[in-house]
């Protein structure tokens, strides 16, 4: 009898990740549809076009960021979040593809060389991740 060899441990995928979109954003006041809105629904089309699962695109009612509007925010468990302002909707292509690069870390820490030139100027705020259990004072 041959002797079985032990499988290697199967690695555990990456959590999904949320990249939230701003859809009370504009960029100007007269705009009939809010360009955040637009932001949202032209992610929502790249994400179909190209794909992207382990990202889920959420509305977000506002994320404070007015003065640098559009603005969203990729966050995941256990990674650092980021907050990214100065967006358009013709920038949704590498806006997601900035996401599914994120989605693909353990830590959410994609190297700025590696991030499209949008996300590396328009970083808002970078938030720790939030401890697994509270820590004891």
């Amino acid at each position: 009898m041959t002797p079985v060899e032990p499988s290697a441990p199967t690695p555990n995928p990456p959590a999904p990740v949320n990249l939230h979109v701003c859809v009370t954003c504009r960029l100007s006041a007269d705009e009939e549809v809010r360009s955040g809105r637009l932001l949202h629904d032209a992610l929502v089309a790249a994400q179909q076009r190209v794909g992207a699962p382990d990202v889920t695109i959420v509305p977000a009612e506002c994320l404070s960021n007015c003065n640098r509007a559009c603005t969203v925010a990729v966050a995941g468990p256990g990674r650092w979040s980021y907050v990214y302002g100065g967006l358009a909707p013709d920038q949704a292509d590498a806006i997601l593809a900035s996401a599914a690069r994120y989605a693909a870390t353990a830590d959410g820490l994609v190297p700025w060389r590696e991030r499209p030139e949008i996300l590396r100027k328009g970083v808002v705020a970078r938030v720790p991740p939030l401890p697994a259990v509270p820590q004891e004072r």
